[in-house]
């Protein structure tokens, strides 16, 4: 069996591959457009995910696999794709956009009586959805071929977990990870049997895992990075030793607890016992993880469906509170002119060539008529006025 990932980064090695490799039976051909990385991927035979967990560190070896550049040797990938039985992706969401015409080449090109099976893992919600719809665009495909979709390529939405912590200088290939993990994937478009890769949680309603997963995960970790950059403090668990820092990140999980309790039927024990779990994970000094990297992209998390305004503006709706919520993107929205994140550069030009009502608007297209806005646009209002 042949599975394809696009992204050589640390989260495919250390987390995607490591899945296939567990998976008797599976090669992977890593995608990539980083020079350095395939020439590396190419000229080694295997490198290392070291496991780091509160019992230790456990190392496995990561083999059988091969690397092609897809910025020189499209043909190639193309041809891989058309006789893959997977494909999967971690190369951030803004990105699925640029993968998806020789994605929609390759499944074009199939002749297997078996469907290519596309799973996005990315930290969005419905990302699978979100490359099917460029794949899907005229402009990649045909409509012969799209007529005929349903059997060349099936797809699933999925919802990743694990943290990849700050990575030694000198590691090379190998990718130093926690223990825990979950993959959970949605089952219900994969007609013709879902693929066998262990380790893999499949479910046929992502929705609950996914927003569980976003709002408390990627919440806390965000809130906490924000807080602590603007703090001065380099990384996640040193500001989680910070109590004001601490006490927000509690607050604003309290908040996306009673959104997921609520929506989901899941019990209050159960989500506690889940957000104990993430705060213990994350402040693990084992796991270091820098606040500046951890805060990159602030305007994708800024926007309607992502970290914070996603539950802010559900739990709004239900006339709930968000205070915690929205002092998390109050802080993200001081995360301007970072060096090397151009999302926090465009930012600072947002927030200081827009009035606030157009700044609010453009980050996170809310309507005015929405009962969050007003609250965002006083967070806003209070940063612009103390950049002036």
């Amino acid at each position: 069996m042949k599975a394809i990932h696009f992204g050589g980064g640390n989260i495919g090695r250390g987390f995607i591959a490591e899945f296939f490799h567990e998976s008797a039976g599976y090669e992977v051909v890593f995608i990539d457009v980083m020079d350095s990385i395939i020439e590396a991927l190419q000229k080694s035979k295997s490198y290392k995910v070291i496991e780091v967990g509160a019992e230790g560190e456990i190392t496995k070896v990561i083999d059988n696999y091969r690397a092609i550049n897809s910025k020189y040797n499209e043909s190639d990938v193309v041809k891989e794709i058309s006789e893959a039985d997977v494909v999967t992706c971690a190369v951030g969401p803004n990105i699925l956009k640029f993968i998806a015409p020789v994605i929609a080449k390759g499944i074009t090109a199939r002749t297997a009586s078996k469907p290519l099976a596309v799973i996005a893992c990315e930290n969005a919600i419905n990302a699978t959805d979100t490359l099917a719809g460029f794949i899907k665009d005229p402009k990649n495909m045909s409509e012969d071929v799209l007529s005929n979709l349903p059997s060349k390529a099936e797809f699933g939405n999925s919802a990743i977990d694990r943290i990849v912590p700050t990575q030694d200088p000198n590691a090379g290939l190998d990718v130093k990870i926690e223990t825990f993990y979950e993959w959970c994937v949605e089952s219900t478009g994969f007609k013709s049997g879902h693929p066998n890769i262990k380790g893999v949680h499949w479910v046929d309603n992502l929705e609950p895992f996914i927003e569980r997963k976003l709002f408390t995960v990627n919440t806390s970790h965000a809130t906490t990075a924000y807080y602590g950059y603007n703090k001065g403090i380099r990384t996640i668990h040193e500001s989680l030793a910070d109590p004001e820092i601490k006490a927000v990140v509690h607050e604003a999980l309290e908040e996306t607890a009673n959104l997921i309790v609520s929506k989901h039927g899941i019990s209050k024990d159960e989500q506690q016992k889940y957000v104990d779990a993430i705060i213990t994970r994350i402040s693990n000094p084992m796991l270091e993880d820098v606040t500046q990297r951890v805060g990159r992209a602030p305007l994708r998390k800024l926007s309607r469906k992502e970290r914070f305004i996603g539950p802010a503006a559900q739990l709004a709706e239900r006339g709930q509170k968000v205070d915690g919520l929205i002092k998390g993107v109050e802080m993200a929205l001081r995360f301007q002119n970072v060096p090397d994140d151009d999302e926090s550069k465009e930012l600072a030009t947002i927030m200081s060539t827009m009035s606030a009502p157009e700044a609010t608007k453009k980050l996170t297209s809310l309507e005015e008529s929405h009962p969050l806005y007003p609250k965002v646009l006083a967070a806003v209002e209070k940063v612009q006025a103390e950049k002036k």
